[in-house]
């Protein structure tokens, strides 16, 4: 088996767990609203055309805000993986 090909299994494979771990993780963006003295923290998100916002309780910003930048990461490794493994069905293509 081509080096070229283990490397095309594996990217499969990282992509398929990645997109496993996005369907976990919240989209969206965290906005806060001032209120008097008081902040509020809300998930911001598309669902088709609305845009829905989803209020976070204080307690839970900093794991939710968390989630978002895994995402943010998650996407971009995504991506990239999606890039190479272009690349890599180029080279078997010209292999055959």
């Amino acid at each position: 088996m081509s080096t070229i090909l283990q490397e095309k299994e594996r990217i499969d494979h990282m992509l398929a767990k990645y997109q496993d771990e996005l369907g976990m993780l919240p989209k969206g963006t965290i906005s806060e609203k001032k209120v008097k003295q008081s902040t509020y923290f809300y998930l911001k998100y598309r669902k088709g055309k609305k845009v829905i916002s989803k209020y976070i309780p204080q307690k839970d910003v900093e794991k939710v805000r968390e989630q978002v930048e895994k995402r943010r990461h998650i996407e971009a490794m995504i991506r990239s993986l999606q890039e190479e493994r272009a690349i890599a069905e180029k080279v078997l293509e010209g292999q055959l």
